[in-house]
């Protein structure tokens, strides 16, 4: 173990063992190095002569740049062409977190300060490093994003505990809740190493591909799951997709569950991973984040936490792109923001009301029912029994002009991207599709 990865583990045993024993090996032996390039080039900033940074500098103290390049951006300089830190841009960090409180007003304890990553996708695999090992279990909802297997699975060895979504009135809160009892036993969690053993826990609200997001009832349910596996002495860590945070039209909570699980007990651990992708409309930025709370967690274990997955993004992307965060910063700081957001969700808000009202049209019941939607981009259509999906999307790619995702038996819509007054149309593309299909 290096010992810089030593002196924080110390930390997180003294200051948080819970946290320190949700982590994984990897987890264990991640740090910064405080010693290293990137620490003693911060060092050396403002000095007179700063000879430890790997870049070209032009004798007025600016980096060199080519105009082909630069003059496309109206940036300075120094905020787009040097390598940012490790763990991101500080006004961005701090920037970040004060819009994560403001949207999320229930926070009531310590929150590390959120760490920059490439992406949501980044902050997933920075979130494995740190928590997940090969022998687990992680606990979630069928419908999912795919990249989850991608990430979790082939990346890290671990296995999914996929519950049944749905149970026919809505969010199946039951089968989540028989799952979380049941993990860590013999009978429920296969590769676990017995009752005690770390549960790990994934949830994805809104939900990629379904749209849909809890009532609060339902959120509740989720929660006094947790909960109670807390109280009963499991060691939990819940992993929080919030990718479309905000992103709620019907009846769903609106708030993340990160302020309802940050100071849920002691021995639950929430980590939020969200990003300036969805939330600011900055996809190809890629600019995500990853933000640590526990009840009771102290500022010098949010530290170490920060420090380990500093380690990670260090040891992956070195760091995220300059440019990326100043653009989102400057976002965040900008008068207009919040009004220039506004005008985009009342725009989607109308695509969803669109589909709902042509997804649930009775004519097309004798081809599929649309799943539960409430938020996000997309609607999934449960296909009726013998109606192949993918027969179905190769059906609408080639005589419909119309491309569409096929997850199984389930297709799965995006109304973010299609114009409200042509929705109907895709619906009813859907709708011959099925009916060539089933003919065939």
């Amino acid at each position: 173990m290096h010992p810089q990865a030593s002196r924080l583990n110390a930390i997180l045993k003294k200051e948080a063992p819970v946290i320190f024993g949700l982590l994984s090996a990897k987890g264990r032996a991640l740090f910064f190095p405080s010693q290293g390039i990137p620490a003693q080039a911060a060092e050396a900033k403002r000095k007179k002569l700063n000879a430890t940074i790997g870049i070209g500098m032009y004798d007025d103290g600016t980096p060199m740049r080519l105009d082909a390049i630069a003059s496309n951006i109206l940036l300075d300089p120094n905020d787009v062409f040097p390598y940012a830190p490790s763990a991101g841009v500080k006004e961005l960090r701090e920037a970040w977190l004060a819009d994560l409180l403001k949207k999320n007003p229930g926070m009531t304890v310590e929150t590390s300060i959120p760490v920059v990553t490439a992406g949501i996708t980044h902050a997933m695999s920075v979130a494995a490093d740190l928590f997940i090992d090969s022998s687990d279990v992680i606990v979630t909802f069928d419908l999912f994003w795919e990249n989850y297997e991608m990430i979790f699975c082939h990346h890290h060895g671990a296995a999914l505990n996929k519950i049944p979504m749905f149970d026919g009135k809505g969010l199946n809160t039951q089968g989540f809740s028989d799952a979380i009892h049941a993990a860590g036993t013999k009978k429920g969690a296969g590769r676990t190493k017995g009752k005690n053993s770390k549960l790990i826990v994934l949830l994805n609200f809104p939900n990629n591909p379904t749209g849909y997001t809890p009532t609060m009832e339902e959120a509740i349910d989720l929660i006094t799951a947790l909960q109670q596996a807390a109280i009963k002495g499991r060691k939990v860590v819940v992993l929080l997709d919030d990718a479309y945070a905000g992103f709620v039209y019907r009846n769903g909570m609106a708030e993340s569950f990160f302020s309802r699980l940050a100071g849920l007990h002691q021995n639950l651990l929430a980590v939020k991973i969200d990003g300036a992708t969805k939330e600011e409309f900055a996809w190809g930025l890629r600019v995500g984040f990853l933000t640590f709370a526990a009840k009771g967690i102290t500022p010098l274990a949010c530290r170490a936490l920060e420090d380990k997955a500093t380690g990670a993004v260090r040891g992956s992307v070195s760091n995220v792109s300059h440019l990326s965060q100043s653009l989102v910063l400057r976002a965040l700081q900008s008068p207009s923001l919040e009004q220039e957001k506004k005008k985009n969700y009342a725009i989607l808000k109308k695509r969803y009301e669109a589909m709902m009202d042509a997804v649930h049209k009775e004519k097309y019941q004798e081809f599929f029912s649309p799943l539960p939607c409430n938020a996000a981009y997309f609607t999934c259509l449960r296909l009726k029994k013998g109606i192949d999906a993918e027969q179905v999307r190769q059906a609408l790619l080639k005589k419909y002009s119309t491309g569409v995702v096929a997850l199984g038996s389930t297709i799965r819509l995006s109304f973010s991207s299609i114009p409200e007054k042509l929705i109907p149309q895709l619906v009813e593309n859907v709708h011959h599709a099925c009916r060539d299909v089933k003919k065939d």
